[in-house]
């Protein structure tokens, strides 16, 4: 027989697979060969009735291609929303829930086959897809976001098995895609529909970069942020945390859903031109209960006043809210954080590299808050910031001098509160790496000044828990984190993970597992969730899932020391201690 012809295309490749798909066998492969052939054919279906066709199926795994990304994302959504139904019908045990990737790409045709990148990327955005849910590259996302009716979360620039390239990937919100909570953590986990507060209320969403640059959006995304920034220090505010608002980025939005879903009176939305030396930024403050429109502006200016431009739109908004300023607050405004654009331009690379969390993207983020530095030496949010990231390569190991980056974490945040003891993330650094260094008055102190000063700040409240709980109060850590959730309704994945956290200090492991396992689906790079998973799955004896977890651990960070990690932790009990640096040696992390 002849061989098959061998053709490029380009195609939407679909890619999935049984999230625990080892453990279902094992507990009952009849049962589980039985429920793999059902959802077999459904997904089947909707991929045919989306103008799709199945390539291969071997074992748990499915593999599909489509004529448009349009098609491949609308077929996906229709499978997980089905699996989801079915689900619900069996015991939790038994249920199988399905990840999928989905890439566009150029593939190689053999016959019925297909191969290439363009399948391997597929299959490596399936590997970090949620179970029950659906990731997509970034090529993806750019086809379908203004096409679809779909929200997406930015899941950052991951690096792939045998890819050169790093893939940007995104989480497809699926609709009543709620993470799986027990009622208990509904409050901490969900949010919809929330009261309004007894204060005046504003969330700040993203401003839409209208530069033609695409490579302006950390411009426009960090002059929103520094808006929410100014607007969380006012008392007599509500305002929503900046992850809570940025899960309406690049969404047409209906103003009077978000005041609900997100409990404020008001919204400030916008957009941003930058070109050359100039800037315009269009404003306007929304009543969420009625959507009128309460003022609207247009400011054209010399991008050296940018910083006179935000603190103009701050104080209409709080002249428009009818709130009333201390002193201090008034002082606040006429504050300019920097003398020089260019180490504010660095300023806001590094804090997007920062948002990245990778030791390649760390880097970068730490050569451009120092590059702000050499630009403006008095620029104390930069040394914050610096420290910050020192301190983020000491707890992950991604360095080989663990000593220096911490040293260099304490003195940089250190020195950013000399040049400005009234800067509240200073504070809060300050805070979190005394915490690790056993300094638990100190740490408290820190982080209860940073709450002070900025109260709207759900990360001060966030890290102020994580003080709570290795200093043994992990009772005091909830109530902390359910105030920072109201906050940011959205939870972002920092909250979930000390939540977790948490849960496994207070010995309810099931309810850690469900929180940390949201983390890594969400942030499969983010390591320290794999490792509370690690203790999560040991102490109910679940071994086989928590050397899986710290094979990730191993794989994300080859040079990962458990001894060096029970050190580094600072639990204020040396027993216990002890106890986790025996489980990670039990899972060969030693």
């Amino acid at each position: 027989m002849p061989n098959s012809p061998v053709t490029r295309k380009l195609a939407a490749i679909l890619s999935a697979d049984v999230q625990g798909y080892s453990r279902l066998m094992g507990d009952d492969e009849v049962a589980t060969i039985r429920t793999l052939t059902e959802y077999r054919e459904v997904m089947t279906r909707f991929i045919e009735q989306h103008h799709g066709r199945v390539v291969d199926s071997p074992g748990d795994n499915l593999l599909a291609e489509f004529g448009s990304a349009v098609d491949a994302v609308q077929g996906a959504m229709a499978i997980q929303q089905e699996l989801k139904r079915r689900n619900a019908a069996l015991p939790e045990q038994r249920q199988m829930h399905y990840r999928i990737g989905i890439n566009v790409g150029d593939v190689v045709v053999e016959g019925e086959r297909i191969y290439g990148d363009g399948v391997n990327i597929a299959a490596r955005i399936e590997s970090l897809a949620e179970g029950g849910g659906i990731s997509v590259s970034g090529n993806v996302h750019e086809q379908v976001k203004n096409k679809l009716s779909v929200s997406f979360t930015f899941q950052g620039e991951q690096t792939v098995k045998n890819i050169a390239d790093p893939v940007h990937v995104y989480r497809v919100v699926i609709e009543d895609d709620v993470p799986v909570a027990s009622p208990t953590e509904a409050p901490i986990e969900t949010a919809t529909d929330l009261p309004l507060p007894d204060k005046p209320s504003i969330a700040v969403l993203p401003f839409t970069n209208m530069s033609s640059d695409p490579e302006q959006e950390y411009f426009s995304d960090g002059i929103t942020e520094d808006i929410i920034t100014d607007l969380s220090k006012i008392a007599g505010l509500f305002v929503i945390a900046r992850n809570s608002a940025f899960t309406y980025k690049d969404k047409a939005v209906n103003v009077q859903d978000v005041g609900r879903e997100l409990g404020v009176r008001h919204l400030l939305e916008g957009s941003i031109r930058r070109a050359g030396a100039r800037v315009r930024i269009t404003a306007q403050l929304i009543d969420t209960t009625t959507a009128d429109h309460v003022w609207a502006e247009r400011y054209d200016s010399q991008l050296e006043d940018i910083f006179d431009l935000q603190d103009e739109i701050t104080q209409k908004i709080v002249f428009a809210l009818k709130v009333t300023l201390t002193p201090e607050e008034q002082a606040g405004f006429r504050r300019a954080p920097t003398v020089s654009l260019e180490a504010y331009d660095a300023y806001l690379r590094g804090v997007e590299m920062m948002w990245r969390f990778s030791r390649e993207a760390n880097r970068s983020a730490r050569e451009l808050f120092s590059e702000a530095i050499r630009l403006d030496p008095d620029y104390a949010a930069a040394y914050a910031q610096l420290g910050f990231a020192y301190w983020i390569t000491w707890i992950t190991q991604w360095t080989d001098d663990p000593p220096t980056a911490m040293k260099q974490a304490a003195e940089q945040a250190k020195h950013a509160l000399v040049l400005d003891d009234q800067l509240a993330l200073g504070h809060r650094i300050v805070g979190i790496v005394s915490v690790f260094q056993r300094q638990y008055a100190h740490a408290r102190d820190s982080l209860e000044r940073a709450i002070a000063l900025d109260p709207n700040d759900a990360e001060h409240l966030v890290m102020y828990a994580a003080v709570l709980i290795f200093s043994g109060h992990p009772d005091e850590a909830l109530t902390v984190l359910e105030r920072a959730t109201r906050l940011n309704p959205h939870t972002p994945y920092i909250h979930t993970y000390f939540l977790g956290m948490t849960r496994l200090v207070m010995g309810e492991y099931d309810h850690a597992v469900q929180a940390l396992e949201n983390v890594v689906s969400r942030v499969p790079t983010f390591q320290p969730g794999y490792i509370f998973l690690t203790f999560s799955y040991a102490e109910q004896q679940q071994m086989e899932e928590a050397r899986a977890r710290a094979a990730v651990i191993k794989q994300l960070n080859p040079q990962f020391s458990g001894d060096r990690w029970s050190e580094q932790i600072p639990f204020h009990d040396p027993a216990y201690r002890t106890h986790l640096r025996d489980i990670l040696r039990a899972v060969e992390l030693q």
